[in-house]
């Protein structure tokens, strides 16, 4: 059985009717595929990646031309490492350029593009690291190596460093109060300190041994702020019953009683050098009183919400306040007006500090970068105190320059006040018996020598905190 092959007779294929060969017409089809889809990838080579590498190869010898060569005196310092490394074959398959295993710090194609290979091979990162912090200048001493050595300089110059501070322990428990602990204050011959509490009593206590010495009744709510005049034999509180009371230590009586306030008195400050007493509450108020006659010489008016806290000292702003409207106001005394409103807290301003030496003071909030240091007269901010996230109830400081911080949820800080750097965190225990929510710190003082820190509670207990040698 034989097959025959018929022929086209349409004329389609075929080099009898005159038509190019399949494998032209294939090839011809391949090529401008190729031209019009090979945009999209990434075979045309426009020059544009050689170019960014030339000039980054360009900068990078600008740069680095310093660190290329040791200098001199690194030079002379550095023996022979080991053999030395042959050179190799320009005829040889392992010809990279510079010495085998070295990179530019270009790469090697910078290497190749950068004055024709005249560059040495770069010296290892460390040396420039090196360098850098040794501040060695390159031969001829060029204008970006003293450049960098100026940079340098001026970091090391904003890298302040803390000053040493002994650690804090915990040396004293003293029980005796039925409720929250919420105002301290410490005589000014460190014999004794007074709080007061929830259980409406002022208690006073020998600062030695932690006994109580004597029980002031007649506060109808809590006790909420407490002070000892330098110059008289009163002690001061201050109650959420409205009242404000003077109480003379000889007889240990109430003598003199300051009535004006609306509402509850949160925080009192006897003036160092005057005979005048300030108080403040949550009639959102502060009010000057004079000592001796009673009388409300000024009602310093201004913030919206309960002032919390309330500072005096014998220079401008002799009257610092922080309130619950988040700003912190400076009061001129003698005029009886505001001085600076400080707004840059976020939240409730709850705690002041005065630094007894230094011309400045601290506050705090509850929200973030909580505490912030301010300097006196005008108020300027000078840093702040980061670390210690949470509401901050009480803060103190002492003559060393230790700033204490304690907060709601039991978490105490201690700061060198100088650079704001923290050096020592604590927590704060519940006693046996109280819940673990009961951990917060609500007030506290340092004594006149600085190395004893006061603080009391939630657990109704009063802790002193001692300098360790």
């Amino acid at each position: 059985m034989s097959t025959s092959v018929i022929p086209p007779t349409d004329g389609t294929a075929g080099p009898s009717n005159g038509l190019p060969p399949l494998a032209d017409l294939v090839r011809r089809s391949t090529k401008r595929t190729r031209i019009v889809y090979g945009v999209e990838g990434n075979s045309i080579d426009d020059g544009l990646a050689k170019a960014n590498k030339i000039k980054l190869a360009s900068k990078l010898a600008a740069e680095y031309r310093d660190v290329q060569t040791l200098p001199p005196i690194l030079a002379s310092q550095q023996g022979p490492a080991g053999p030395k490394r042959p050179a190799a074959s320009a005829n040889g398959p392992s010809a990279p350029g510079p010495q085998a295993g070295q990179k530019l710090i270009g790469g090697p194609e910078d290497s190749q593009s950068s004055s024709n290979g005249s560059i040495p091979a770069a010296e290892p990162r460390s040396l420039v690291k090196f360098r850098h912090q040794q501040g060695f200048a390159a031969e001829g001493g060029q204008a970006s190596s003293r450049l960098s050595q100026a940079l340098m300089r001026k970091k090391e110059a904003r890298e302040v460093k803390p000053e040493y501070h002994p650690q804090w322990k915990l040396t004293r428990v003293i029980s005796g109060h039925m409720g929250w602990v919420r105002a301290v204050a410490v005589d000014p011959g460190n014999q004794w300190f007074a709080t007061g509490a929830g259980d409406r009593v002022v208690k006073i206590w020998d600062l030695a041994s932690g006994e109580l010495k004597l029980s002031l009744t007649g506060h109808i709510s809590t006790v909420r702020g407490l002070a000892v005049s330098d110059r008289h034999p009163y002690l001061f509180s201050c109650a959420e019953d409205k009242m404000v009371k003077c109480w003379d230590l000889e007889t240990n009586k109430v003598i003199r009683h300051y009535h004006g306030h609306f509402s509850g008195v949160y925080s009192l400050s006897v003036h160092p050098t005057l005979d005048v007493l300030v108080t403040a509450g949550r009639d959102a108020s502060v009010r000057v009183w004079d000592m001796r006659s009673r009388a409300n010489i000024f009602t310093l008016t201004g913030h919206t919400s309960t002032v919390a806290d309330v500072k005096t000292q014998d220079s401008d702003p002799q009257i610092i306040s922080g309130s619950m409207d988040s700003t912190v106001r400076l009061w001129d005394l003698a005029a009886g007006k505001c001085m600076t409103t400080l707004t840059h807290h976020k939240k409730s301003v709850r705690a002041l500090a005065i630094h007894p030496t230094e011309y400045s003071f601290a506050s705090a909030s509850s929200g973030g970068n909580n505490i912030k240091k301010w300097k006196c007269p005008e108020g300027t901010f000078v840093h702040n105190f980061v670390g210690h996230e949470a509401i901050i109830n009480t803060m103190s400081v002492n003559s060393e320059g230790v700033l204490f911080s304690g907060a709601d949820n039991g978490s105490l800080t201690l700061w060198d006040y100088k650079t704001g750097l923290p050096f020592q965190h604590l927590k704060d225990i519940p006693q046996p018996g109280s819940l673990d929510a009961e951990a917060g710190v609500f007030c506290s003082t340092f004594d006149k020598t600085g190395t004893r820190l006061i603080t009391g509670g939630a657990d109704k207990t009063i802790k002193v905190y001692s300098e360790q040698a």
